[in-house]
């Protein structure tokens, strides 16, 4: 009887286990992820660089609660996210109840071109209970870029002659409400396209760097070069304006033009007083002449408009004469008519004709405004079909100012006024340099002191770099570069140095030469010349200083 009791509790037991087992791989095995719904909802399209909000909603369609789940969200690539999150964020979540739907936001910007594909995806983990196993459920979500609000277009002639110096621009505009920071321009040239230059400078002659371009910010780039090709061939430039992020490039817009090599049929030249490559300085008057040939073979050209259009600051309209050409105020254009020039009205094969005028260069503060320099004048001329632009580079305008005192702050003077003969009387002298237009460099002023006059070595600033050659007398101040604008625009560079003057009994009854003419001499970056101007001597009776009358510089 005992051992029957015993042997049925093994077996109640053992069925017991094997209902329990049988139970568990049910729900196992009848147990579908498709009972968690997961999607993603959002904007099936957007404009770049304007926030867009990711929700990620989940429901529990079974009867068993989902345990421990994760929540893994990727944004799309190139994504903007606040706080520089990274692209893929994990989320815990709370345990899913049956039944229970929840949603979860996530927010960010979106950069590329137009029609991109911005895809979003989303991986939700968890366990059922009981269950040792993990099931994940995952969906995705596409946006496309419907706009990218960059102008981005090429300034170029759609019709170019063959080996003819070129100049053209990339010109671009950002009206993405959100700054783009590392922003580069990249471009892809025609064979047979010969690279000269460009403004601004370029990375390997094809790249340049923006830096940051806020909402309502543009700018162009100029470049200059020569197109090779024969008559009628098709050649096409392209350019790409992106951001560089995480190591890749971020396209946001894309710009194509195609040019044509035409056959060549007028050249045109210019000469400023003479000279094709002329560099202009502030005050110059100018001598504009516009040459214009029929390099065509048979035909003649007949019935022509030629019209120059002067663009710089620095022009004084008002001085502008031409003798045959009507000067319109509105773009400060002159209009050449073929019924005044009669090498306009008929222009035959190989023959050349010619159009000129004067105008004046402005000279001073008029003609700069704060950010200026690298100044260059402007000249665009149209003729026919052809068009010509010569740009005419002007040296930066240096100033020195030369100025001895006797009463000054700077080094306390003393000695005899008037001066005595055989008696010492200390002078300051001041040096004050103005750079308008140009960066410069090498900058140095120079003079000459008389035989009576010798240096004290007191200094301001102590640091001035100031040297004297003893035999010849000269003193030398070495400055170095100096940036546009200095001393007119924004502070400039002076220096300080006291002299002693000993006058001999030969110059009584007569002023004395305290420093002879200063001379300050550079290279313009800008243009790459030397430059230089020059101060007055300035004698005993020190015509900057109100404390000394004329009579006190007679020597006694």
């Amino acid at each position: 009887m005992k051992t029957f009791i015993i042997f049925s509790i093994i077996i109640l037991a053992l069925g017991a286990g094997l209902v329990g087992f049988w139970y568990t791989q049910t729900e196992k095995n009848t147990y579908s992820k498709e009972t968690l719904k997961l999607e993603i909802l959002s904007s099936d399209k957007i404009e770049a660089g304007k926030e867009i909000e990711y929700t990620i909603k989940y429901k529990n369609n079974g009867n068993i609660r989902l345990e421990e789940p994760i929540l893994i969200f990727e944004y799309p690539e190139h994504s903007f996210v606040e706080n520089n999150k990274p692209l893929r964020q994990e989320v815990e979540l709370k345990d899913i109840y049956p039944g229970e739907e929840r949603t979860i936001t996530f927010k960010a910007r979106l950069f590329g071109n137009e029609d991109d594909s911005k895809n979003a995806r989303a991986w939700l983990s968890y366990s059922p209970k009981n269950l040792k196993v993990r099931y994940e459920s995952e969906t995705s979500f596409t946006t496309i870029i419907e706009k990218t609000p960059i102008v981005f277009e090429f300034d170029l002639l759609t019709k170019i002659e063959s080996a003819k110096e070129i100049r053209f621009r990339i010109n671009y505009f950002s009206n993405i409400n959100f700054p783009l920071s590392d922003v580069r321009c990249v471009i892809e040239y025609p064979d047979d396209f010969e690279f000269i230059e460009s403004h601004p400078k370029a990375l390997e002659e094809i790249e340049w760097e923006i830096g940051l371009l806020n909402k309502a910010d543009g700018g162009r780039i100029e470049i200059v070069g020569k197109l090779l090709g024969e008559v009628g061939e098709q050649k096409t430039f392209k350019a790409k304006i992106g951001m560089w992020q995480d190591g890749e490039f971020v396209l946001l817009k894309e710009a194509i033009k195609g040019v044509e090599i035409i056959e060549p049929s007028l050249y045109i030249s210019q000469t400023i007083n003479g000279n094709p490559e002329y560099v202009a300085n502030s005050g110059d008057m100018l001598h504009y002449e516009i040459f214009f040939k029929n390099i065509g073979e048979e035909q003649a050209l007949t019935d022509m408009f030629l019209i120059a259009k002067l663009d710089s600051k620095m022009f004084d309209f008002e001085t502008l004469k031409s003798p045959k050409g009507a000067f319109e105020t509105g773009d400060n254009s002159i209009v050449w008519d073929w019924r005044r020039v009669s090498g306009l009205r008929f222009l035959d094969a190989q023959e050349e004709e010619k159009v000129e005028f004067w105008i004046e260069l402005k000279d001073g503060l008029d003609s700069i405004s704060l950010g200026d320099k690298n100044s260059v004048l402007r000249n665009k001329v149209y003729l026919s079909q052809a068009r010509e632009e010569f740009l005419t580079k002007v040296n930066s305008k240096l100033v020195i100012e030369q100025k001895v005192y006797f009463e000054d702050e700077v080094f306390g003077n003393s000695g005899p006024i008037p001066p005595k003969a055989g008696e010492t009387t200390f002078y300051t002298v001041m040096w004050q340099i103005k750079n308008y237009y140009n960066d410069i460099e090498d900058v140095k002023v120079k003079a000459i002191l008389p035989k009576q006059v010798k240096l004290t070595g007191e200094l301001f600033p102590e640091d001035s770099k100031i040297t004297f050659d003893s035999v010849s007398k000269e003193i030398v101040w070495e400055i170095g570069d100096i940036e546009a604008g200095a001393g007119v625009l924004a502070d400039g560079k002076s220096c300080a140095f006291q002299v002693a003057f000993r006058p001999d009994s030969a110059q009584k009854g007569n002023s004395a030469q305290i420093i002879g003419d200063a001379k300050i001499l550079a290279n313009d970056n800008h243009t790459e010349q030397a430059i230089e101007a020059e101060s007055f001597a300035v004698d005993t009776t020190l015509p900057d200083d109100e404390t000394i009358t004329q009579e006190q510089g007679i020597i006694r």
